[in-house]
C-alpha cells in the first residue's frame, strides 16, 4: 500500500489479500528495524506508520470475524 493508507484502502481487499498485505508490512518492518541497527533510517517514522498500517488491517480482520459469527449464530 502507498504512504498514507487509511482503513477505507483496506476495506476493499478480500481476507485474502488482506493477510498477505499484513504479511508484507510485517517483513519491511524486519528489514526497517534491521537497517535501524545498522545504519541511520532515512525516516524514522516510518515504522511506526507500518505498525499502524497493521493495526488497521488486523482491526478491519477482526470485524469482518465478528460479523461472520454473528451472522451465523
Amino acid at each position: 500500500m502507498a504512504k498514507g493508507s487509511t482503513i477505507d484502502d483496506y476495506r476493499v481487499m478480500t481476507d485474502e489479500q488482506l493477510t498477505l498485505a499484513v504479511r508484507d508490512l510485517e517483513k519491511e518492518i524486519f528489514q526497517l528495524r534491521f537497517k535501524s541497527v545498522t545504519e541511520r533510517l532515512d525516516t524514522p517514522t516510518e515504522i511506526k506508520r507500518l505498525r499502524r498500517d497493521i493495526a488497521r488491517i488486523k482491526t478491519l480482520q477482526r470485524e469482518r470475524e465478528l460479523k461472520k459469527e454473528n451472522a451465523n449464530g
